[in-house]
């Protein structure tokens, strides 16, 4: 299969990729990175081709990668499932050379992507230790990473800023359905029975006061009568 290089021509619909030719006829596509390396007259033997092969799988793994990444931070062991399930089928050897390279470069960090799920979680969805831990665990963090992310999280404050935003959903509700219905969506984010009835106590008593009726028996001085 070697041969000499008679071409090296710059691909149409991707700029960064090159068609490389031997002997006049197309032999295989390599990444630009790869390809301003080689030169026409270049003679390629077999081992040549296989070796850019492999670099060229490296750097398709990587663009890969890089994309995976572009929508949300991801776990190391995110992207190692990610790049191991592409219909590329990447070798084991390359799966694991471009998640060295992206640690190497900071994109993959094990500690500040638990981190990140932990603030973000309780931003916009918090929920309880236990099932923090569940969800960082299905995706590949160590317990040591998921315990420092954990550090400083107040389970009660959690459960309170996720039932308060649901509080509003009750405002003319009776004792048992407030207490019901909160309590049931707080027990499904993981929490405690303790903390759920401590949080669903002081909710109930803002509710009354947020919505306590206004006296109607007020005279023309504004006294209530």
């Amino acid at each position: 299969m070697g041969g000499k290089i008679t071409a090296l021509v710059v691909q149409k619909r991707n700029k960064e990729r090159v068609n490389v030719y031997l002997d006049g006829e197309f032999a295989f596509g390599l990444a630009l990175i790869e390809a301003i390396k080689l030169q026409k007259g270049q003679q390629l033997d077999n081992a040549d081709i296989e070796r850019l092969k492999a670099l060229d799988e490296i750097e398709v793994a990587h663009e890969h990668a890089l994309n995976y990444l572009s929508y949300r931070p991801r776990s190391v062991e995110e992207v190692r499932r990610n790049l191991r399930q592409s219909k590329k089928k990447f070798s084991e050897t390359t799966v694991e050379t471009v998640i060295e390279r992206l640690e190497r470069s900071g994109l993959l960090d094990e500690a500040a992507f638990a981190r990140y799920w932990v603030e973000n979680r309780s931003q916009f969805k918090p929920r309880s230790a236990r099932a923090l831990r569940y969800e960082l665990r299905q995706k590949g963090v160590s317990d040591p990473a998921i315990q420092a992310a954990m550090e400083d999280l107040d389970e009660e404050t959690e459960a309170y800023r996720a039932a308060q935003s649901r509080m509003h959903r009750y405002a003319q509700a009776d004792e048992e359905t407030f207490r019901k219905r909160l309590g049931d969506f707080l027990s499904r984010r993981g929490f405690s029975y303790s903390i759920v009835r401590t949080v669903l106590d002081q909710l109930w008593e803002e509710k009354n006061a947020q919505y306590e009726p206004a006296p109607n028996n007020i005279n023309l001085d504004g006294e209530v009568t």
